[in-house]
């Protein structure tokens, strides 16, 4: 048997009738069924202090805005917009190295001179495959520098080439074949033509022929070989490579 209790404690039971939300002790009164609990905010807290965001970053731009001076403009000028004398002086720095690369180039290490080739092998096949009788350049000088030479067999005949670039800077060139003149002329004189007799002191039947573009041509035919000189170079440095063979 519990002990009595004074009447003015709650009773220690909270249990609510049923369908009644359980009762916490030191809770208010409890609302009839149906209506909504009136809760109150602790009296210890304070209103949260209304905050306008917009007001606040406005104010705050217009005090950085009275603080701070407005930078002065600047002068826009963009760096494409040069002068004259400026692109002139650019043109210079690059250009005076390079002209002096080349006057070196040309000057000490003869960049504008042809390489030359020794011709003494090609010769020396053409002579080894005995086919025709082979000829040879002599007496012709430094000047006459050779640039190319070669000997090659083919299924109608072999033919030796050399060629020279002439005291004057002309090209000239020597073909000693045994291909028949009438494959070997075309091919070599495009539509060239004969247009006398070449009268050389060597005593041989030179002929002059026409050539392809500005170029001229000296030919001997003989029955096992035919000779041609030709080149764009004038005809004394022709009749001259000419009368050379020996």
């Amino acid at each position: 048997m519990e002990p009595a209790q004074p009447a003015d404690r709650p009773p220690t039971d909270a249990t609510p009738p049923e369908g009644q939300p359980p009762v916490r002790p030191g809770a208010g009164p409890t609302p009839p069924q149906g209506q909504p609990a009136l809760v109150e905010p602790p009296a210890d807290r304070g209103e949260p202090a209304l905050v306008d965001p917009a007001g606040d970053d406005a104010g705050r731009a217009e005090t950085v805005a009275g603080d701070r001076p407005a930078p002065p403009a600047r002068k826009e000028k963009a760096r494409s917009e040069r002068s004259p004398k400026d692109m002139v002086l650019s043109l210079l720095v690059l250009l005076v190295p390079i002209a002096l690369l080349i006057a070196f180039y040309r000057g000490f290490l003869g960049g504008d001179s042809p390489v030359t080739v020794d011709p003494a092998p090609a010769l020396e096949q053409a002579r080894a495959a005995n086919v025709f009788p082979v000829s040879q350049p002599t007496g012709l000088g430094d000047d006459w520098r050779t640039v190319n030479a070669r000997f090659r067999t083919e299924a109608d005949g072999a033919t030796l080439r050399i060629g020279y670039v002439t005291p004057e800077g002309r090209g000239a060139q020597l073909v000693e074949s045994n291909v028949p003149a009438e494959k070997l002329l075309p091919a070599e004189l495009s539509e060239g033509r004969p247009q006398g007799p070449a009268d050389l002191p060597d005593g041989l039947s030179w002929q002059r022929y026409t050539a392809r573009g500005n170029e001229q041509a000296l030919v001997l035919l003989e029955p096992n070989r035919t000779v041609i000189v030709v080149g764009d170079a004038g005809e004394t440095e022709l009749r001259k490579l000419a009368t050379s063979l020996r």
